[in-house]
């Protein structure tokens, strides 16, 4: 299969992209809740957002969590960062880069170390996802947490049958991703959440056309349509109702226990 432009599908995306992308309204405070309970963040931690397109989740953990320093948005589409707003609101700050260049240390990044790194649904774009996640394991602080938001190795969405082979042909499994984080010297292990989908058919329809998912790209216009066709007959019904379900992938680095201490002994004697 060639090569897909994913920066290219991302930056056309990028105008109507939250419009096209969000489910429903509950949807992104649903996400943004496990993704900060997951992560345990806490108002004084560092927290990245890796592949953060628009920051729709961004902005909603900022806004749960309150945290006192901003969310470092990482994303490669400047369009995409455009969506944080004209100057972006002071709980987020954008930058411009890929994963691996945060990991390979060829950008500056405005924390030294991080407390809380996720990346949602990005994990499938990484070239070399265990090269890359143990670059970013290593700009962890101790006790530091690192996420991994994907779909699991099959999905139940109403896609058409070439759509979901492709989807299973190209998504990595989440038992791989806990490998990668324990060989980069994280503890990590695997949990899963569920949400019920239900969304307006033809709105559905629209954003299969408008190829919300990057797996779409991979599909010509002609496909597209004789997809949304396969679709419409196998659901005839107005509003689907389908399992979201996401593998989260939790790695922690060791050591939270001794920097704890050691803060701890550094007030005593103060």
């Amino acid at each position: 299969m060639e090569q897909r432009d994913v920066r290219g599908h991302y930056d056309e995306l990028a105008a109507e992209y939250d419009e096209h992308w969000v489910y429903g309204p509950e949807y992104v405070p649903w996400m943004s809740a496990r993704i900060a309970e997951a992560l345990e963040l806490g108002p004084e931690d560092r927290i990245a957002d890796i592949g953060c397109g628009t920051g729709l989740f961004a902005k909603e953990v900022a806004r749960q969590v309150e945290p006192r320093q901003p969310v470092l948005c990482v994303d490669p589409s400047e369009a995409m960062l455009r969506g944080l707003g004209t100057p972006p609101s002071p709980e987020l700050v954008p930058l411009a880069a890929s994963a691996e260049e945060v990991a390979e240390g060829r950008v500056e990044v405005p924390y030294e170390r991080l407390d809380a790194v996720w990346l949602k649904e990005s994990v499938h774009h990484l070239a070399d996802p265990g090269r890359t996640l143990r670059g970013l394991a290593e700009r962890l602080a101790p006790g530091g947490r690192l996420l991994v938001v994907m779909l699991p190795a099959t999905i139940k969405y109403p896609l058409f049958r070439a759509a979901l082979d492709r989807f299973e042909e190209l998504q990595p499994d989440p038992l791989g991703i806990v490998e990668h984080l324990r060989a980069a010297g994280l503890e990590a292990e695997l949990g899963f959440v569920e949400h019920e989908l239900r969304i307006d058919r033809e709105r559905y329809l629209g954003m299969v056309r408008a190829r919300y998912m990057s797996l779409l790209s991979t599909f010509s216009d002609a496909e597209i349509e004789k997809g949304v066709e396969e679709i419409k007959a196998a659901h005839p019904e107005p509003v689907l109702a389908f399992p979201d379900t996401f593998a989260f992938v939790v790695g922690r680095r060791p050591g939270a226990e001794t920097a704890a201490g050691d803060a701890d002994r550094r007030e005593e004697e103060a």
